[in-house]
């Protein structure tokens, strides 16, 4: 089973370009099913899963108290595998095909308000190269929309500053070209002028944000930042990187941008994803309403 789980993900890899994240998600899902399957039911062969063998799985995950969207997730790894061996014709049937993914309650995202963004913005020191750095890197994330994956992929050559714009590369390696505010390009063009310089520590790279040690950040290195700039902020609400995403996508509707705009920007490939963000500024509405109304 194992050797079929690698080739699974090689698939993923090579013929769908599915990115790193994704397919560590993939790789965790199914090695916890494969070995349920070995252990627990002592299978040795994909071909001798039936669907109760599945139900058994996530039965065992629902005990286990894994919430309903992890349980769904899985689900959508767990059938995705399960046709990939019948293409491949490992096996000759599919057991997931009846199997119902549990409805999951959507939950909206968390946002900042607008003076919560500027608190944020005013957070990083001014006099250091560190400080100048997580200055650009906070306006360019709430300007653009971008995942921190995209951010710290982003190279020089990917910034556009005298047209206003950056290219980064998401999810599918599909590539997407952004416009960028002034404020995001002040703090960019002082970063690259008088930061990143200071930083590279006499290396050569084309990574656009370093760490200390003049290396590209990493996620867990934008993490602990954000984490520090947060408690400078005073920012009491959890606060992720996505939390940026939701709010530039919050901020631009309750603005009057077009919904199919922000999809772009964001780069959403079904439009229903972005949809989300518009319940948000109804309930933003309905809470104006009750706090202004005479007689709400």
């Amino acid at each position: 089973m194992i050797d079929e789980v690698q080739d699974y993900l090689h698939y993923l890899t090579v013929e769908r370009g599915l990115s790193e994240n994704t397919l560590q998600s993939y790789q965790r899902d199914l090695k916890q099913y494969t070995t349920f399957l070995m252990k627990e039911l002592k299978h040795k062969e994909l071909n001798e899963v039936r669907r109760n063998d599945i139900m058994a799985y996530l039965y065992h995950l629902k005990d286990a108290g894994r919430a309903s969207t992890t349980i769904a997730r899985t689900i959508a790894s767990i059938r995705s595998f399960h046709q990939f061996l019948i293409r491949e014709r490992v096996t000759d049937q599919d057991p997931s095909v009846h199997i119902e993914t549990p409805k999951t309650e959507r939950k909206l995202p968390k946002i900042l308000s607008s003076q919560e963004v500027e608190n944020l913005m005013e957070a990083p020191e001014s006099n250091s190269a560190f400080g100048i750095r997580d200055r650009a890197m906070i306006e360019l994330l709430y300007a653009t929309g971008i995942r921190v994956s995209e951010l710290i992929q982003l190279n020089l050559s990917d910034v556009h500053l005298t047209m206003g714009f950056v290219r980064c590369v998401g999810k599918g390696d599909k590539e997407r070209i952004i416009p960028v505010g002034r404020m995001a390009t002040e703090a960019l063009t002082t970063y690259i002028e008088n930061g990143r310089g200071k930083l590279l520590k006499k290396k050569t790279t084309d990574a656009l944000f370093l760490n200390h040690h003049g290396n590209r950040l990493t996620r867990q290195g934008f993490w602990k930042i954000l984490k520090k700039l947060s408690r400078a902020a005073n920012i009491q609400k959890e606060l992720t990187p996505h939390t940026l995403r939701h709010s530039f996508a919050t901020h631009l509707l309750e603005n009057g941008a077009d919904l199919r705009a922000v999809q772009e920007l964001l780069g959403h490939v079904d439009i229903s994803t972005t949809q989300i963000y518009t319940h948000v500024t109804k309930t933003r509405l309905k809470d104006i309403y009750s706090t202004y109304h005479p007689r709400a």
